[in-house]
């Protein structure tokens, strides 16, 4: 079944109304947990008083770190020998951010667990904030006391030797200094958690709105002190996630804490100023980048240096950094390379993995440097690309990086120039060009923007599956991932449908429950349809072998000559003979013949996928848009988006896919962004401050798919979730200044709203 769309197998439920959502959850016997938050981006923490809190009829427990043993544990710890850190579930002695958590209030209904926040006085000793990851660097205060810097990380990428190169004669050498700005994932569901404790059984249930299960259950029972098998986190229906729901809060822990200790059911709901506040950024760079060409506009060498603000606690590791250092040359032959990035902590929130986490910071640093540099070559932007994309002859071409998992960097087959092409022709390219010209010197000229990128999705370990046939006929396949709108319940089903010659109807994907499979690595960085697909494909044709067993004792024939379709297995040329897979699934438990061979009856099996490394994707993006150069407005009037997906399991989830992240990405091009004072004041705290793109703002986003299989799992699919939003706010800057061109415009940051064209303009003039 993959290559087809089938309707979504939810869509029926979602569309009625039928979605269960955190907050629609409910227990008998039910409070409410409310969280007090630093008002200071850093300060030592004096005093924490809770009594006029507690005087509140109603209010049941009011607790800072010093109140409860388990709340003195760390949520979570890292950095190295002399860079340590620990992220404390409560801030005891010094907060670090405006909004990180300092004490929790309980009460019978979320109207006075608010009252009881608000009557939680705080006593601050101001501390000098850090903000921005220039001042943090060269600031003798430090975020972490007993740091030499506010370094927390130092990424390093190398091909040939980039010095020697750049000082070659007769180059052309662009150089610029970018930023791209900090972003704040803006799922239409803001976080919640609802936990109760079972003191018969000892088993604690938390029901949450994440995206990693295993990790959320795993820190709960080490806070607690419990073995993990008491620890059940179930992830209902999420209402959109897009990474920084992967990263474990203290918010949720403390929910579990709260219910373990009162032994009543708590919940807890998530305003969207809490999650502006304490759910984490990124993309907030600042980049010293250099490119060299030869004459005939050949690129000879490349180096990059930039600050990456990670915010107070450096929780994502090197990963971020990374990949913006291994994405950086993209699908271009880059024969001498040097990035340096370094990751700083500030007094600000904490990073979490954004959609594409890293990548589109690397690519607008990339395309912009293309785009300047045909400029000064007196080349057309499609031109010098053309020159420089990897040929198919070259793959699987190894660039000469390592990735974050340890590997060498090989892309996998493709022909990039090739589908450049389908992209500019999908696009219509000469035609948008002849029609800018029409406009040269208008109000409203028009700019044309192209952006291509080389994207490593789907990251290891693994990814595993159980699949089981029960007496009634209904597969099911179970999963250790959970899904926040991506189809996986159809994308999934469809792969064990076409591999146990199953009814798709009959198949029920299961997720999202630290119960149904014993481990699992979460949903993020594109990587479930490349782990957990080839894990339930392995699966599913183990049953369908166990199947055919049975049903050749049935039909009296060899095993080999059994086929299946629909649900229902006959005879290789006696098709009119079948027996259902639900009589199949109950022979199978009486089969000796099928004990002999397996060890184990029924029609059942569970297998791991795990990939060698992740697989690597081209794709790209072309825009055209209209400038008002009076107004400053920026109005796109076409947009395209080609991705290679591998093999589209679900062609139409894969369109849907990536046109919600080329939107995200126009939102990042030319509106979003999360804005702090000198102060640590979070300023873009609201939906009325934080911009948004609406319906009229996007137009219809056309999408092509260039399918070439990968060569690291056997389905051959490559990551998609979050490639669309990789190169489209690239797209959109080049658009946007091949317009002003002219006028002298050169855009180094995002995001391009009317204000800061306004100030372009202005200094032009």
């Amino acid at each position: 079944m993959i290559g087809q769309s089938p309707k979504s197998k939810d869509a029926a439920r979602f569309l009625g109304g039928h979605g269960r959502y955190v907050d629609d959850l409910t227990r008998p016997g039910l409070v409410h947990l409310g969280v007090v938050r630093s008002t200071h981006a850093h300060a030592r923490i004096v005093r924490v008083d809770g009594k006029a809190a507690r005087a509140i009829r109603g209010v049941l427990a009011v607790w800072s770190a010093a109140d409860l043993p388990m709340l003195a544990q760390p949520l979570t710890t890292g950095g190295s020998k002399d860079r340590g850190f620990v992220v404390p579930l409560l801030a005891g002695e010094r907060a670090r951010y405006v909004g990180e958590p300092v004490a929790v209030v309980v009460a019978e209904t979320a109207a006075l667990a608010a009252d009881g926040c608000d009557a939680v006085s705080v006593e601050y000793a101001p501390l000098p904030p850090l903000v921005g990851a220039d001042t943090a660097r060269a600031a003798a205060t430090r975020v972490h006391a007993d740091w030499p810097d506010n370094v927390a990380i130092q990424v390093r990428g190398d091909v040939g030797d980039a010095d020697p190169a750049f000082a070659r004669p007769a180059l052309t050498v662009v150089r610029e200094r970018f930023r791209h700005q900090r972003l704040a994932a803006m799922p239409i569901e803001c976080r919640g958690a609802l936990a109760q404790y079972d003191a018969e059984s000892g088993v604690l249930t938390v029901w949450a709105s994440i995206q990693s299960p295993y990790s959320q259950r795993d820190v709960i029972a080490r806070v607690l002190g419990l073995p993990a098998a008491r620890v059940r986190v179930i992830v209902p229906d999420v209402g959109g996630a897009f990474g920084p729901k992967g990263q474990v809060y203290a918010d949720e822990v403390l929910v579990a804490t709260a219910a373990f200790h009162l032994g009543r059911p708590v919940k807890w709901s998530e305003g969207r100023r809490e999650h502006l506040q304490a759910v984490g950024h990124d993309r907030e760079q600042l980049h010293e980048a250099s490119i060299a060409f030869t004459s005939d506009g050949t690129i000879a060498a490349l180096e990059d240096r930039f600050l990456a603000d990670v915010g107070a606690y450096p929780v994502m590791g090197n990963g971020l950094t990374a990949n913006t250092v291994n994405h950086l040359p993209g699908p271009y032959r880059v024969p001498h390379y040097r990035g340096r990035g370094e990751s700083i902590v500030t007094t600000t929130m904490f990073n979490a993995a954004y959609r594409a986490a890293g990548r589109p910071e690397a690519n607008f640093v990339m395309e912009r440097l293309m785009d300047l540099g045909a400029r000064r070559l007196g080349l057309d932007p499609a031109d010098l690309r053309r020159r420089n994309l990897i040929r198919a002859a070259e793959m699987p071409y190894r660039p000469g990086l390592t990735y974050k998992d340890g590997v060498p960097v090989t892309y996998d087959p493709g022909d990039y120039p090739a589908a450049f092409e389908r992209m500019l022709r999908a696009f219509g390219y000469d035609e948008w060009r002849k029609r800018q010209m029409a406009t040269a010197g208008s109000a409203r000229p028009v700019g044309v923007g192209i952006a291509c990128y080389a994207q490593g999705t789907g990251l290891g370990p693994f990814e595993g599956a159980t699949v089981r046939v029960d007496p009634q006929g209904t597969v099911y396949v179970l999963i250790g991932v959970a899904a926040q709108g991506q189809g996986h319940t159809t994308t999934l089903a469809q792969i064990a449908a076409g591999e146990l010659g199953a009814s798709l109807d009959d198949v029920v994907v299961l997720g999202g429950d630290t119960t149904l499979m014993p481990y699992g690595m979460g949903t993020g960085g594109s990587r479930v349809m490349v782990n957990a697909g080839p894990a339930v494909a392995r699966t599913a044709a183990q049953v369908r072998e166990r199947a055919a067993v049975v049903a050749a004792e049935i039909f009296e024939c060899a095993p080999a000559d059994v086929r299946f379709e629909a649900s229902r297995a006959f005879v290789a040329g006696v098709p009119d003979r079948t027996v259902p897979l639900g009589r199949l699934a109950q022979a199978a438990i009486r089969s000796k013949t099928l004990g002999a061979s397996s060890g184990e009856p029924g029609l059942n099996a569970c297998t791991w996928f795990y990939p060698d490394t992740v697989t690597w994707a081209f794709g790209g993006q072309a825009c055209a848009v209209e400038v008002d150069v009076e107004t400053c407005r920026v109005r796109l009037l076409r947009h395209v988006v080609l991705h290679d997906p591998g093999r589209a399991v679900n062609p139409a989830i894969v369109e849907g896919q990536l046109q919600g992240g080329a939107a995200q990405a126009i939102g990042t091009a030319l509106m979003e962004e999360v804005v702090y004072d000198a102060q640590g004041q979070l300023l873009s705290g609201s939906l009325m401050d934080y911009a948004m793109p609406r319906a009229d703002d996007v137009p219809w986003l056309d999408v092509t798919l260039d399918e070439h299989p990968s060569i690291v799992n056997p389905l051959g699919v490559k990551g998609v979730g979050e490639s669309g939003c990789i190169a489209g706010a690239s797209a959109v800057a080049n658009a946007v200044e091949d317009a002003l061109a002219d006028r002298g415009v050169i855009v180094r940051e995002l995001p391009i709203t009317p204000a800061r064209l306004f100030a372009l303009l202005h200094r032009r003039a």
